[in-house]
């Protein structure tokens, strides 16, 4: 038995609601993992509005999940009943107590890295490694922007980003917020409300742009992105908090790059995703980033609503309780 976060359709977040489940034992290659801690990330709420298309309905969301491994299929070796793990990525469906996964997706969690530390911040090291390391080889002395950087993924990008010696510019709501992406290393903070992110870039960096834009708004804002890179920048799309994507002018790629980055499709490479969930725990190992925002696991649409309000700064997750 399972006890599971469930939508019959999609919708906002009152479409989530607590169920329960009889899911199988584990099946050849697969491990059964206890949940505790659930990761909570945007992605979930474009599943749950429908912008990302579910596989079925009614079904559950959510990719991101640790806890303890509570019995383990035939063909399976390296791990034992206990073993603390973790995982991300597909198939959606994490939001749940019990949840059979593909014992090559499971990560065994450091041992010096508390839980607390982990939960909820997983997809976004891996998130932060694809965009840093993959999607753009960034080197030290580039520039960067970064949108929200006082979110979750915000604070992540910045700090990994000041640890390889990129100038970063990110774009801000408050003082308070701007506080917080500075502790992390943020070099320059713009305040969106007030002001034009791409004539600030444009005016401190003498008109050049800057080596590559992070951009998980969508709207009118990707244009604005891909006009602050320099002959030759990368932009990397990431999400559409504000809007759907707009139709470009091609024009406005002339000698710059623009890709739709999905960290979803690339931990599809077994290799790659073991890897960067590796060099994620080197950096938390040191970094120091808020506390993450914790929710009763049946407070699933409580989380949504306060991720979709901007009222989270870092990770979130749901916790399991008995």
């Amino acid at each position: 038995m399972s006890r599971i976060i469930h939508m019959d359709q999609s919708g906002d977040a009152s479409v989530l609601y607590a169920t329960n489940i009889d899911i199988p034992a584990p099946q050849a290659d697969e491990i059964c993992i206890e949940q505790s801690l659930i990761g909570v990330n945007y992605v979930d709420v474009y599943f749950r509005k429908g912008l990302y298309p579910m596989p079925s309905l009614p079904g559950s969301i959510g990719v991101e999940a640790m806890g303890t491994i509570c019995a383990i299929g035939s063909n399976v070796t390296g791990f034992e009943i206990g073993d603390r793990v973790g995982y991300a990525g597909f198939p959606v469906g994490s939001y749940c107590t019990h949840r059979n996964v593909a014992a090559n997706r499971v990560i065994k969690l450091p041992g010096d890295i508390a839980d607390e530390k982990i939960a909820g911040s997983l997809l976004r090291g891996l998130t932060a490694y694809f965009l840093l390391k993959h999607v753009c080889k960034v080197q030290a002395g580039q520039s960067m922007l970064v949108h929200a950087a006082a979110g979750g993924l915000g604070q992540v990008l910045v700090h990994w980003a000041k640890q390889l010696g990129i100038t970063t510019f990110g774009t801000i709501s408050t003082p308070e917020k701007a506080a917080l992406a500075q502790k992390q290393g943020l070099d320059h903070a713009i305040f969106y409300k007030d002001q034009d992110f791409e004539t600030v870039i444009k005016d401190l960096t003498d008109g050049q742009g800057v080596d590559y834009a992070i951009d998980g708004i969508g709207g009118e804002s990707l244009n604005k992105s891909i006009r602050t890179t320099k002959p030759f920048g990368i932009t990397a799309n990431i999400g559409q908090v504000g809007g759907q994507l707009p139709l470009l002018d091609v024009n406005t790629l002339a000698n710059r790059f623009l890709i739709r980055a999905s960290v979803l499709a690339y931990i599809n490479n077994l290799q790659e995703y073991h890897k960067a969930a590796q060099e994620w725990f080197d950096i938390l190992r040191h970094a120091s980033f808020p506390a993450a925002h914790m929710y009763d696991f049946a407070d699933a649409s409580q989380a949504h609503k306060d991720l979709e309000a901007g009222a989270t700064n870092g990770a979130v997750y749901l916790k399991v309780t008995a």
